[in-house]
C-alpha cells in the first residue's frame, strides 16, 4: 500500500460493473503483458501503490522496465491516467500528492479529460459521483385534527439577519418577519458588492426623519438609492490547478490537450515497440548486432600488420 493519499484510484461509475472471474477478463484486448498487469492492477484495493518497482514484485512474469512499458500501453489504451493533486494538510498548508486513476472500461483521452475536470458522464449520461436526485418538498406537519400545520421557515441568511436585527439598532426601522422576506434579495446584492453588516445598518439609520410610517417601503427605497457601484473586475491572478496530468512515461506536468493518451509528445514520438505508433518502424537490434559483428570480424581478417622503414616483409 502507498502512503495515505497516495497510489491507485479507481474510477467509480456504473457503467464498470462488478469486477469480472479471471477466464473472463475484460482486458482480452489487449497483449498477453498488458491483460496479465492489467488484471493484476484492477484487483488491487484503491491506495494500493503504483509504481513500477512495487507492481514487478507482486508480478513473477515482468521485471521492471516491462512493467513501465506495460503501464505506458495502458495508459494509451486509455485504462489509467497518472495526476498530481493539491490537497489539504492538517497544518492548514497544501502539499502535492500523486495518484493514478484505474478505470476497468477503456476510455478515450476526451473522456478522461472531462473526469480529470470533475464532469464526465458516463454511458447512461449521469455525472460520474454526483446523484441526480431531487430533494422531496418536506410535508408540513399535522395537528391531532390531522390538519396540516403551516411550516416554520428556517432563516439562516446573513442579510436577514441584518434585516431582522434593524429594529433594534433603529426601532423607527423595525420589519416584521414578511418584511425581512421582502428586502432579503436587497440587502444580498449590497453584499455582493463588497458592503458590511456595519456599512448596510449605518447606510439605512442616518438621518432618518422623525417619524417613518412605513418602515419596509423606506428602507426599501434607501437600499436602492444608495445601493455602492459594483466593484471594478480586477485581472484574475493565475491560479494553479488542484489535479494536474501527467505523462504516464516520464512523469511531466500537462494539460490533458498536451498528454494525449497520458503520454507527452516526446515519450509517444520516441518509442519504437511494435504497435505502439501506427506504421513506425521497428528494430531489429539483433540482426543489427550481427551485420556489425561481420563487419569487424572482416576488417580484423583483412588488416595487415604495420610496414617498418628499412624492412622487408617475408
Amino acid at each position: 500500500m502507498a502512503n495515505p493519499g497516495y497510489g491507485k484510484r479507481s474510477v467509480s461509475a456504473p457503467a464498470e460493473g462488478p469486477r469480472r472471474p479471471a477466464d473472463s477478463s475484460p482486458f482480452g484486448h489487449l497483449p498477453p503483458r498488458e491483460s496479465h498487469l492489467a488484471t493484476l492492477i484492477d484487483r488491487l484495493p484503491d491506495g494500493a501503490a503504483m509504481d513500477a518497482k512495487t507492481l514487478a514484485k507482486a508480478s513473477p512474469l515482468y521485471g521492471q522496465q516491462a512493467v513501465r512499458t506495460a503501464l505506458n500501453e495502458l495508459s494509451r489504451a486509455g485504462h489509467l491516467r497518472r495526476v498530481r493533486c493539491l490537497a489539504a494538510t492538517g497544518d492548514n498548508g497544501t502539499r502535492w500528492i500523486f495518484r493514478t486513476h484505474w478505470s476497468r472500461t477503456a476510455r478515450d483521452s476526451e473522456w478522461w479529460a472531462c473526469f480529470l475536470a470533475g464532469d464526465a458522464v458516463s454511458e447512461g449520461g449521469a455525472p460520474i459521483g454526483v446523484r441526480d436526485v431531487q430533494p422531496k418538498p418536506e410535508q408540513p406537519a399535522a395537528d391531532a385534527s390531522g390538519e396540516p400545520q403551516p411550516q416554520r421557515r428556517s432563516h439562516t441568511s446573513t442579510a436577514y439577519r441584518v434585516l431582522a436585527q434593524l429594529g433594534r439598532t433603529e426601532p423607527r426601522l423595525t420589519l416584521s418577519a414578511a418584511d425581512c422576506a421582502t428586502l432579503e434579495p436587497l440587502v444580498s446584492e449590497w453584499f455582493a458588492r463588497g458592503a458590511t453588516g456595519a456599512q448596510l445598518t449605518s447606510a439605512l439609520t442616518s438621518g432618518l426623519p422623525e417619524s417613518v410610517h412605513s418602515p419596509c417601503g423606506f428602507v426599501a427605497r434607501r437600499l436602492r438609492d444608495k445601493l455602492p457601484p459594483e466593484p471594478e473586475q480586477e485581472a484574475p491572478a493565475g491560479r494553479v490547478p488542484r489535479v494536474i496530468l501527467e505523462c504516464t512515461a516520464c512523469g511531466v506536468p500537462g494539460r490533458s490537450e498536451a498528454l494525449p493518451q497520458g503520454l507527452c509528445r516526446a515519450c509517444t514520438e520516441g518509442s519504437t515497440l511494435p504497435g505502439v505508433v501506427d506504421g513506425a518502424d521497428t528494430i531489429d537490434v539483433h540482426r543489427h548486432a550481427a551485420i556489425l559483428r561481420a563487419t569487424l570480424t572482416t576488417r580484423h581478417d583483412t588488416l595487415q600488420p604495420p610496414r617498418l622503414a628499412g624492412t622487408r616483409l617475408p
